[in-house]
């Protein structure tokens, strides 16, 4: 089911962008466990096999349910729009601060989203002492950035900011309707309501309350788009940034990539590995710097071949892949 953000007039003048290296650690790891949806960050994810086996991450995976309630503790939206050398570690210490007992209240909420995981041994260890808890997580925090995250973030961090840098453009040229149009194919904008299709059990609306909304990219919470925060924190929009496609090169995947090539074209085939998500003409359009005319044609190919499907929400056609286009896809 959706959820719903109500936008009022205030609320228009407090949108804003930042980047959380801390909120891409953890999205790393709820990456780790996205079995059968991992797309882009497999070479990632064969990279960091042998790291991965060295660290028990179980006090984290307790709080991070699939489609359920995460502790806002974990990852406040960020002050700074734009990530600095020291913005983890300021991160991190923001994290240590922590309330217990907001942490407890937080650690509830999420461990009902997993029947019996407040009564397991590891659940009543957490909420007797939140205070250890609070300290614990940070430290398994920190050990996954050292491992998984630090030694590639500044390239992670330099396709961050090319996305706030496009959709900064993106909202001059087209306001809020445009930017939303292109934000994530969860996504719609209408009459001042932001509607995200997103996991959660039951629709959540809810009035912004003059607080606006922050758009934070991502790399690891692709596919998906992600709402959070309750107050005291600002409505937080985690969305995938875009240009992901080449940041894990991958030597194996080479091969099969110059095979889909010369079997479908370079145009085409770039089309069909690049649409791990829905998307429309125009944006495969701006994606890949060709014609919208020319991106429908080879839409028109795919989904003649049986690779590609295309389903109509509103006024706009998202094109996607098919079983068969999938399998064509991974391999490659």
């Amino acid at each position: 089911m959706p959820v719903q953000l109500r936008f009022g007039s205030d609320d228009l003048l407090r949108c804003r962008f930042a980047i959380s290296p801390l909120c891409e650690t953890h999205e790393a790891v709820r990456t780790l466990r996205r079995t059968g949806r991992h797309g882009y960050h497999r070479p990632w994810l064969r990279r960091m096999r042998a790291a991965v086996a060295g660290l028990d991450l179980s006090e984290l995976w307790l709080f991070m349910p699939p489609g359920g309630y995460i502790p806002d503790f974990l990852g406040p939206p960020p002050d700074a729009p734009f990530a600095s050398p020291s913005s983890f570690e300021t991160e991190l210490a923001r994290l240590r601060a922590t309330d217990p007992a907001l942490a407890r209240h937080e650690m509830v909420s999420s461990l009902t989203c997993t029947p019996g995981a407040a009564q397991s041994p590891l659940g009543r260890r957490m909420l007797d002492d939140p205070a250890w808890a609070v300290q614990r997580l940070a430290d398994l925090t920190e050990q996954v950035w050292n491992v998984l995250i630090a030694e590639d973030w500044p390239r992670l961090c330099a396709l961050l900011e090319a996305d706030v840098a496009y959709r900064s453009r993106t909202l001059v040229e087209g306001g809020l309707e445009g930017l939303f149009a292109d934000l994530h194919s969860g996504v719609r904008w209408t009459a001042g309501t932001l509607t995200l299709n997103t996991p959660p059990a039951v629709l959540n609306a809810r009035d912004l309350g003059g607080r606006g909304v922050l758009l934070m990219p991502s790399i690891f919470v692709w596919p998906d788009v992600v709402s959070g925060f309750a107050p005291p924190w600002q409505p937080t929009v985690i969305y995938p940034a875009r240009g992901m496609g080449g940041l894990w090169p991958d030597e194996a995947a080479a091969a099969a990539q110059d095979a889909l090539v010369r079997l479908l074209g370079a145009n085409r085939a770039a089309i069909l590995r690049g649409l791990c998500e829905p998307a429309t003409t125009t944006v495969l359009a701006h994606r890949y710097g060709l014609a919208p005319s020319s991106v429908s044609a080879h839409l028109s190919v795919l989904r003649d071949a049986g690779l590609l499907k295309s389903r109509r929400q509103g006024h706009r056609v998202f094109y996607e892949r098919t079983p068969l286009g999938e399998a064509l896809a991974d391999e490659a």
